[in-house]
């Protein structure tokens, strides 16, 4: 027999089939359209990017609110602001949140010379928005009820397991969450505009689709002051985000951000944490104790770590019978965020961690004392620890 013979006989045998069981057949059909429609679905999803994924997302909603990390920094005023600015135009309004204080020098003068209105809450009850969207962290904070939250969506670039139940873009490598805010507008193509309020964007009207020129300068400082003018902690998807940003910031508004006027207190504290410093080459530490401005703290360490033949810092001081705790490191062998975990590890209700170069924490000193499980710990030993984890030993 040939093989023409055998097809139609073959093509025969299928007709029959198919005609003494049209519902099979059919439930096959349904099937393979099912499939193909389910493919088709993936790869269209697939091949969104994320600022495609995650502004589809928000638009669920009538209403979000934008929480950022108790304390905000420019780099989480400004993620916060991108949030807004994806939903412009649409019918999802925004609610910008935070639930501590903005105190630190630039991060009130971001706050004043972009003329930006954040909303301040003290517990989980003053968030009446149907979801919760968390930027520049990654698991919510600060605040009573905080853990209740289940975030819809997280963007972030530090580390941590706190993910979005629709979305997450956590990106521990980027020097900043600014970063890939700035990759999502220049995916969508978004163009740059010269729409702003009395000296800042008006988060109200600002054009859908647009960058508004605050906006821009707000990202681009977001960028700088995470990765210290992009010499540390950064990556090559850093400098590209600056560089799309630059044709759409304003260079006055920038300098007037990086150059406020100093606190005295400040002044005062940075002058406490070098006189007090204790130096074990590479490795410095110093304890400044009581303080009214906890953002004093960290610019210690900025300043310390600038010392010659310092590589790693750790700078303590209290407020409110809490210590709170900042770490800087230049030196590849130092994990600041990791060596600070170490140290309040076993402290109740202590917290701490952070990046290679940057991080923090902070320590209840009751629990210090040896409130609860443990039996405490004198500063002395506390100082010894930093050391210890510093030098690799514990």
């Amino acid at each position: 027999m040939t093989r023409v013979a055998a097809g139609g006989l073959q093509i025969g045998a299928a007709a029959a089939y198919a005609s003494e069981n049209p519902l099979l057949v059919a439930g096959v059909a349904v099937a393979l359209i099912a499939l193909l429609g389910a493919s088709v679905w993936l790869y269209r999803y697939l091949s969104r990017t994320p600022g495609e994924r995650l502004r589809r997302v928000l638009t669920e909603y009538d209403e979000i609110a934008v929480l950022m990390h108790p304390n905000p920094d420019p780099d989480a005023m400004a993620s916060a602001l991108a949030v807004n600015q994806l939903v412009a135009g649409t019918d999802t309004s925004t609610s910008l949140l935070y639930s501590g204080e903005i105190r630190r020098p630039e991060n009130r003068a971001f706050q004043t010379v972009l003329d930006l209105d954040f909303d301040h809450i003290e517990a989980i009850d003053d968030i009446d928005e149907e979801a919760v969207v968390l930027v520049d962290h990654n698991t919510a904070r600060g605040f009573p009820g905080a853990k209740e939250i289940e975030p819809v969506a997280v963007i972030d670039h530090h580390p941590g397991n706190g993910t979005g139940e629709k979305f997450t873009d956590v990106r521990s490598d980027y020097g900043a969450c600014a970063t890939i805010f700035a990759s999502y507008f220049n995916q969508l193509e978004f163009e740059f505009s010269d729409t702003q309020g009395s000296g800042g964007i008006d988060i109200d009207t600002a054009p859908a689709d647009t960058i508004p020129c605050a906006l821009a300068t707000g990202l681009m400082y977001g960028i700088q002051s995470d990765t210290k003018s992009l010499t540390n902690g950064c990556q090559s998807e850093d400098f590209a985000a600056a560089a799309f940003l630059y044709e759409g910031m304003d260079n006055d508004q920038l300098n007037r951000i990086a150059n406020p006027q100093v606190d005295a207190e400040v002044l005062d504290v940075k002058s406490r944490a070098i006189k007090d410093r204790e130096v074990r080459a590479p490795y410095a530490f110093s304890d400044v104790g009581k303080v009214s401005n906890t953002d004093a703290i960290p610019q210690a360490a900025d300043e310390l770590e600038t010392l010659e033949g310092v590589s790693a810092v750790v700078v303590v001081g209290e407020k409110e019978g809490t210590m709170r705790i900042a770490g800087r490191s230049r030196d590849d062998r130092v994990h600041i965020g990791r060596a600070i975990e170490a140290v309040v590890d076993d402290i109740p209700m202590a917290e701490g961690g952070g990046h290679a170069r940057m991080g923090g924490g902070k320590v209840p000193v009751e629990h210090m004392a040896g409130l609860g499980p443990g039996d405490g710990i004198s500063r002395e030993d506390f100082r010894e620890r930093v050391f210890d984890a510093m030098s690799g030993e514990l």
